[in-house]
Parts: structure tokens; sequence; C-alpha cells
């Protein structure tokens, strides 16, 4: 239940607002096996393009456009140098796969649905692709979910392997893995005969939670198990000499929201060992290049790329509080793993390009288009310590101080196996509008986070809205002692997990004068029976909610409702399939039936946290409006 959404088509996030369209955006970054260039979807004055770069001096070195209606995403490199992307036609028609060599681009595959993760193969010749044909939504849980009529759960969307030539005809995609098995991740093996990869049976929103890691052959399509983990697994990545599988191993409550320690088991099958065990940080990325494992971790307030090796501590080449993205992960390296190059931001400073040797100090800044953007706020990371427990967050200040002491507004961030860390604030998002109002921000990261290592990650087992609570009341008490905030007017948000903590922590405390509460669970008894992804909290319970009902009732917030005082603005989107809008109706009606201030807005045909423009936008009003009405004017 994280609070960022990751959707297929990620430079559309970019294209989403003005506000976004007025920074340069780079999406979709990839590295060539070389680490000489590196390509990325960039916009431009009309239209956003694919553009090739130096690695030794960020300059503009091609621009590929080759249709003017589409949007271009999935971009990655060829042995060879060569690059592969899709392209999505905005006007209607299928989905393509293009090639771009050094003189002209061309289609090699046509998909009749969606595809993500474009892989070309070890001697060059074919594209691997993970294709949805006639899907009813885009991948993943937080997008909005098909109308829920009929007879339910009998037809499901299969994400499946499909293979084409590149020095074919533009092909049709037909499916490669069998039918009823949803990939999630896939690498191809060193030889080209097959792939490793995360696959599990059934409804592809629901079952990443019980995936497996398995083998596939790349002339059958048959499925071989290689290993099933005792915890959730993102990005398998084969050993150069095909022998070894690594993956990030980890209590991760969402697909895509990716954090843990590294694991590696034989190819041939075998129990996972855990090589970064005891570790106070997270890997985020792991990739096996020619020269060892690469990652990319995240140590308290810090991202590094850096490389490791099995049994050892990660060793840093690059460590900035900042956060990082490409392609498929926070970085990506070249194929010997000498060179890195990710798209890095901070709350201050708008994104850029940044590559250069992993290892030293040789990453640098390569791109300015954005240096000139403002920054919305001042930053700076607090640390406390709580119940044994190192705990950091981030305080956001206006950049022009208020006088005398000023509200704050805490927000916590969704998972609960997520964190915050620093992205650039356009004025178009919460925290910047609240900031421009006269708030302080605090976003922290409580233990059940991401970036202390794994036993944090995991401390809220069986647990929620307990210890986390108590870190974050701790942690405003650290703020106050640093920075000018009335104690008087606090007020607290989150969506999705942090959605519920605001709803729990209504029953709990009295701190807060105003809550802001987006797609929220009240009722974990029945949000088990009603939502579409019931197997991620098998890992945080133990057992399912018929085993042990009483564990799902002593967390839900309407249980205690009797205790809850403050007022509480909820929304939620109308086909949200992760916590559907009956938790929020549940909560509404508690309140109402008190008479505790409260409103709910159900945003239609919205998925989760309500990512639409003109409707984040409403949201946006309506926070800001209740928190001064509440917070800013209490008495």
């Amino acid at each position: 239940m994280r609070l960022t959404l990751v959707a297929t088509l990620l430079i559309a996030t970019a294209a989403a607002s003005a506000d976004a369209q007025m920074l340069h955006q780079y999406g979709n970054l990839a590295i060539a096996p070389a680490g000489d260039r590196i390509a990325t979807v960039e916009n431009g004055a009309a239209h956003a393009a694919v553009t090739i770069r130096s690695v030794n001096d960020g300059r503009v070195l091609r621009t590929i456009d080759p249709c003017k209606s589409c949007s271009y995403y999935g971009l990655t490199f060829a042995p060879n140098g060569d690059l592969v992307f899709l392209m999505r036609d905005n006007t209607g028609g299928d989905l393509r796969l293009g090639y771009t060599d050094a003189r002209s681009t061309r289609t090699i595959g046509s998909i009749a649905g969606i595809a993500q993760t474009p892989r070309v193969s070890p001697d060059g010749k074919r594209v691997a692709l993970l294709v949805t044909l006639g899907a009813a939504k885009e991948s993943g849980a937080t997008q909005a979910g098909v109308r829920m009529v009929g007879e339910i759960g009998e037809k499901n969307d299969e994400q499946r392997l499909a293979v084409f030539d590149v020095a074919g005809n533009a092909a049709q995609a037909t499916p490669l893995s069998p039918a009823g098995r949803y990939v999630y991740e896939y690498d191809w093996t060193p030889d080209g005969r097959g792939f490793v990869a995360t696959t599990a049976l059934g409804n592809g929103d629901n079952n990443w939670w019980v995936a497996t890691l398995d083998a596939i052959d790349a002339q059958t399509g048959a499925v071989r198990p290689i290993a099933r983990p005792t915890t959730q697994i993102n990005q398998p990545r084969v050993s150069p000499d095909g022998r070894t599988v690594a993956y990030i191993g980890g209590l991760m409550s969402d697909f895509g929201s990716v954090g843990g320690d590294v694991f590696t088991v034989p190819i041939a099958g075998g129990v996972p060992r855990n090589v970064t065990a005891g570790a106070k940080s997270t890997v985020t990325t792991v990739d096996w290049t020619a020269g060892g494992l690469r990652t990319v971790t995240q140590a308290g307030d810090q991202v590094q790329f850096g490389s490791l090796t099995p049994g050892r501590a990660v060793v840093p080449g690059f460590s900035k509080p900042a956060s990082a993205a490409a392609g498929d992960g926070r970085a990506a390296f070249s194929a010997d793993g000498r060179m890195v190059a990710a798209v890095v931001q901070d709350y201050e400073h708008a994104p850029a390009i940044y590559a250069g040797p992993v290892a030293g100090s040789g990453v640098r800044q390569l791109t300015h288009d954005n240096d000139a953007a403002p920054a919305l706020a001042t930053a700076r990371s607090i640390s406390w310590k709580n119940e044994g427990y190192d705990v950091q967050g981030w305080l956001l200040a206006p950049r022009v101080a208020p006088t005398g002491k000023a509200p704050m507004i805490t927000m916590v961030h969704g998972g609960p196996s997520a964190s915050y860390a620093p992205g650039y604030l356009t004025p178009n998002s919460l925290n910047a509008a609240l900031l421009k109002a006269g708030y302080y921000v605090f976003l922290p990261n409580p233990r059940g986070s991401y970036g202390q290592g794994e036993a944090f990650t995991a401390a809220n087992k069986r647990d929620f809205g307990g210890g986390d609570l108590r870190d974050i009341l701790t942690g405003i008490d650290a703020v106050e002692r640093v920075a000018p905030v009335d104690d008087a007017r606090l007020g607290l948000g989150g969506c999705s997990y942090g959605g519920f903590m605001a709803m729990w922590a209504n029953t709990q405390t009295n701190r807060f004068k105003a809550i802001v509460a987006g797609a929220g669970l009240s009722n974990w008894v029945s949000y088990y029976g009603t939502n579409g992804i019931d197997q991620w909290m098998l890992p945080f319970f133990g057992k399912s909610m018929y085993d042990d009902m009483k564990a799902y009732e002593a967390v839900s917030a309407i249980y205690q409702a009797k205790k809850a005082k403050t007022p509480t603005f909820i929304y939620v989107g109308e086909r949200d399939i992760e916590v559907p809008p009956t938790q929020s109706i549940e909560w509404w009606h508690a309140l109402k039936d008190q008479g505790v201030p409260v409103s709910l807005v159900i945003y239609p045909d919205a998925g989760h946290c309500v990512s639409a423009p003109s409707q984040s936008s409403d949201v946006r009003q309506r926070s800001i409006a209740w928190f001064d009405r509440y917070v800013k004017n209490a008495k």
C-alpha cells in the first residue's frame, strides 16, 4: 500500500501537469553496455523524445523520435549498443516494439494490449518482453480496477513472456510462457537458452507476495522451479557464468516498492542464502555485471551506489542525501560494472543525470537543464532514538521562515515497507502547497520503513500503528527541539498505509488538531475480505483473518471509534483495488455517528491515492482548507 504510484508509462507521470512540464524530465534512463552513452525520454518543446547523451560530458549525441503521436518507454540497450524501446501511439492502435541502430528505427513487434520490460538476448538476436494481450486495465494493483460485475474472479489479466526476432518483420506478440502464470520480472540466462523469473499462478495483482523464483525455457516456455523463498522477491539477476541467481528479498508490502537484503541461490535449485544479513541499510537495486554484483542501497538518509562481495558489507562509491531512479531500478550499470548512471534529485534540487565510475568519487552531475529551478523548501534530515531503534525523517520548512512558532503537518508514507526519500518539490504537490500556506512538513521513516536494515523493516509485524506511531510521536518531539514548531497546532495526513495510520492515530492520541486520510483502512477484518490484494497481509499478520481474527480487530480503528475526536477529511478513489472505498465509508460513518467533524470525497473512476491531475488538485485544495480551519486557526 504505497503512497506513490508506479505507472506503466513512467514518463506520463512527469507530463501530468503544467508544473511538471516546466522542468526538463529524464525518464526511463538506460546505460549502454560499454558505459559510454545514456538513453532517456526527455521532454522537448512539443513532444517527448528519446535522447542519447555522452557519459563523458552529458552532451546530446542523437535524438530519436520516429512517431510524433507516440509516448516512449522501456528503453534498453542491445549488447552491440543498439537501442530497443516501446512506442505507444496515443491516437490508438497496437503498441509497438522499436529497434534503433546507427542509421534508422524500425518496428520489430506489435502488441495488442500492454507491455513492459524489453530485454535483449545475450547474442543480440532476440528481444523478450512482458505482454498482457487484451488487457482490461493498466498493470499493477495501484491502477484503477475494472468494474466488479458479472462472475467475480473468473478472468484475470495475464502478463506473459513473448520473444521477438531482431531481424524479423513486425510480428504480433505470441506469448511464450504458459497461460495461467503471471510473470512479474525476469532476466535472460547468459547462454540465451532461457530466463529466470518471478512468477505466480492466478491473479497478478494479488499473488506477487507468494511469487516463486523459476526458470523458463526460451524455446518451449516450460517452467522449472528454482526456489520458493520465504520473503518477497524482486529483480532476479543471473551471474555471468550462468550458475547463480541473485535477487532482493525482504518484507515488501508492494510490488515495485523494492527493499531488502541480497540473496543468492544456484540456478539448478536450492536454498537461498542471504549475503547481506545484518546490514543496517536497505538494498533497492541489484545487478550482476561482469565485474560482480552492483547495488543501490538506502542507508539512513543517504542513497548509495556500490559494489557487493557476498558476505561483506556494500562498498559505496557514491553517497548523497537524495533519491535516484533509472529504467527498472534506482540506477543502471554498464556491462562490466564499472560505470553507473541515474537521475538524481533532492528536496531542493530538481532532477539531473549523474554518471561516472562506481568506485571512488567519480560520479558527477552531467546535465544542468534544471539548475535554475527554484527550491520551494529548506530540508534537513532529523534523527532520533526510540525504544532502542535509530529512526530518521525529513523536516521541510518554508524558504521564508514563518514569524514565531508555526503549525506543522506530519505526513505518513504508504507501505508500510517504503520510505521517504528526497524528491524535488513542484508547486502542484501537497507538501509544496502546505509550505506555501505557512506549515512545516515532517516526513518520518518509522519502524517498518526502509533504510535501517531488514530487522527495522520487519519491526512492525503484528504491530501496525504501535511502535511505528510511537516512533512518529517521538520524532515530532525531536523536531520541536530543533525547529520553532507550535505543539498546539499539529496536523496528520497520509495515503494508503499512511491513511490507515491517520485513521488509527485518531483513536490513540489527541495530539493532532486535524487529520487528512487518503485511501485508508479503518477495519482490517472487512478489508481482508473485500480488497484485491489480500495476500500482502500474510507476511505481516502471520495468519489469514479467518485464522486469527483478533489480531486484525486489534489494529482496526473501527473497533475503537468511540475514542476518535479529531476532525477528519477522507478521500478515496472509486475503483481502488488496494484499499476499496468501503473502508473510507465505514470510517466516515463512525465519525459522523459520533458528531466528529468529517468530510468524505469519493473520486469517480480513480485508482489508489487518486492521481489524475484535476482530482489530485481538488484533494490538495480540500486538504489545505481542512488544515487551515482546524490546525492553523486552532485555539
